[in-house]
């Protein structure tokens, strides 16, 4: 790891943002959208659905992410060194047949990071179909977004020789900007339904497991948990970007994203009834709330956030891969 790097700095907590939290910072793109597919449709969802949805990504990420992981995962560290292979190394003398699980937790990540760069960028990019930039008008055509999606993807796997502090430093302004793009339409919106705050107490998380307007029951946690999507990535750069600068970083990043969170619901409450929406089941709320040309600005903005997510699982599965010597 970058000895400059171990200690909290601005460029450190720059690199920091632009390597670990890609994939979790994008999940604002999707989860609010999956929730409304368990709904049914805009029209079945009342105020207290969404209160309870938003309270339970809160705790779900407080929980998993900042309780698993930053609080309890991050001290179970090897050599400065994070991943599932670096905390089987500090049991395997005890316990050898972890090595089991080990495995086959290291076989996931790598699959997650296989499939999500793909999956993440497609919906990105499927935000241009049908939209207007100047002379330039996007097709609804799935061909098309198929081939941006491979071309991006080449790219990125290019530039990874480059090392993970020169990406970093070339990633990090544009999670600053997303973050804060996060953090200001949540506000804007949220402003217009205050009561969405009520979300931040646990008893609504609670409440809408066996309430009647969640049609789903507790498989809602399935929708929930996207939002932790990419959490894992905190423990395994670990050894890319040192554990202070993620300390110091995570709070913000909760943050802007439980910020937006509330923007969505906020929207989603006021605009479940109207014509345009109450049909509708397959509808993205982090688009829909953003005023006029600012839509083009989230879709370019959101874009190159799941480019960076993509170049997080890369870097976490590249780091999977070197933590094997810790079984030497």
């Amino acid at each position: 790891m970058n000895k400059q790097l171990e200690r909290v700095s601005f460029a450190g907590a720059l690199v920091t943002l632009g390597i670990v939290y890609g994939d979790i910072g994008t999940s604002p793109l999707y989860v609010m959208n999956a929730l409304i597919g368990d709904a049914g449709k805009m029209g079945n969802i009342s105020p207290n659905y969404v209160i309870g949805s938003i309270s339970l990504i809160f705790w779900t990420l407080m929980i998993i992410t900042t309780l698993k992981y930053v609080v309890i995962a991050m001290q179970a560290d090897n050599k400065r060194e994070g991943g599932i292979f670096a905390l089987y190394a500090l049991v395997r003398k005890n316990s050898k047949w972890l090595i089991w699980p080990a495995l086959i937790g290291g076989a996931a990540i790598l699959a997650d990071g296989t499939l999500t760069p793909a999956v993440t960028v497609t919906s990105a990019i499927e935000g241009l179909k049908k939209q207007h930039l100047g002379p330039v008008v996007f097709s609804n055509s799935q061909h098309n977004v198929l081939i941006i999606t491979t071309v991006v993807l080449l790219v990125l796997f290019m530039i990874q020789r480059f090392g993970t502090g020169v990406i970093g430093k070339s990633f990090g302004p544009v999670m600053v900007l997303w973050f804060g793009f996060l953090a200001v339409f949540g506000i804007v919106n949220l402003i217009n339904y205050p009561m969405i705050l009520k979300a931040i107490s646990p008893y609504y998380a609670i409440r809408i497991l066996f309430s009647p307007v969640n049609k789903v029951g507790i498989f809602i946690l399935g929708s929930i948990f996207l939002a932790t999507t990419g959490a894992e990535a905190l423990y395994s750069d670990m050894g890319h970007v040192g554990k202070q600068n993620i300390y110091v970083t995570w709070p913000l990043v909760y943050s802007t994203l439980f910020l937006n969170y509330l923007g969505q619901g906020a929207w989603i409450i006021r605009h479940a009834g109207d014509t345009a929406y109450r049909n509708l089941s397959n509808l993205n709320p982090f688009y829909e709330m953003l005023p006029g040309t600012w839509r083009l600005v989230g879709i370019l903005l959101a874009t190159l956030a799941a480019i960076i997510a993509s170049q997080a699982l890369i870097t976490g599965s590249y780091t999977l891969v070197g933590s094997v010597k810790f079984f030497v």
